[in-house]
């Protein structure tokens, strides 16, 4: 049987049928003062790994990031080229859309306001996206790629990203939910009107906040 494309693989299909049925909603309502731990959250020690069922082989020899669109500076960096660049290390928690929580996950990389003064966003420019080496994509409003805490991450707990982890870079935006820190990440492209990524085309929430338990459209 010819492999499954990640468009069609087991698992979207299978979270594509929890957007449908609302799985893991509890209607209960929490903010990031009040709780450390988002509702319908459960912690864990382990990393989950969860992706399209494509780990794509990119070294760090061969990776490259595009920055494009609605910029005055496209960034076309060779990893040496990024690594060059101020790096930042923060400590912060992470929370997936399949209810498992992870707590102190220490990143080092490129903060995400550092790469807009260099590329410098248009006036007009609101939203990003993401594009994977494995095709995936997600959109962001530019509010919440700027984050004080986001970063472009090449290292967790002191040690490259592996490869399933998303390496040789991903995107960590920690208090959206996780589907939204793009692993594998190739190129970020700035546009003037949104553009809903993988699974935001899906039945998943176009923004994803973890507090409010924004899983899937419509909540």
């Amino acid at each position: 049987m010819a492999d499954e494309t990640p468009s069609d693989s087991k698992l979207t299909r299978t979270k594509e049928k929890w957007a449908r049925e609302g799985r893991f909603l509890t209607g209960k309502l929490t903010r990031p003062e009040d709780q450390r731990l988002p509702p319908g959250q459960h912690l864990t020690k382990d990393w989950p790994v969860l992706d399209l069922g494509v780990v794509p082989p990119v070294s760090r020899g061969r990776w490259r990031l595009d920055v494009y669109g609605a910029v005055e500076k496209p960034v076309f960096w060779t990893f040496a080229e990024f690594a060059a660049q101020k790096q930042d290390r923060f400590t912060s928690d992470i929370h997936c859309v399949t209810t498992w929580s992870r707590y102190d996950n220490e990143w080092e990389g490129l903060a995400t306001r550092e790469l807009l003064a260099a590329c410098q966003p248009h006036e007009d420019a609101r939203f990003v996206v993401l594009h994977s080496y494995d095709g995936y994509t997600t959109n962001l409003a530019l509010e919440d790629f700027a984050a004080e805490d986001a970063l472009l991450a090449h290292s967790w707990s002191g040690q490259p990203l592996s490869d399933e982890h998303g390496g040789p870079v991903r995107l960590v935006v920690p208090h959206l939910y996780f589907w939204k820190s793009a692993k594998w990440l190739q190129a970020i492209e700035f546009l003037t009107e949104d553009a809903p990524g993988f699974w935001e085309v899906r039945g998943y929430h176009n923004r994803g906040d973890p507090w409010a338990e924004q899983r899937y459209s419509g909540d």
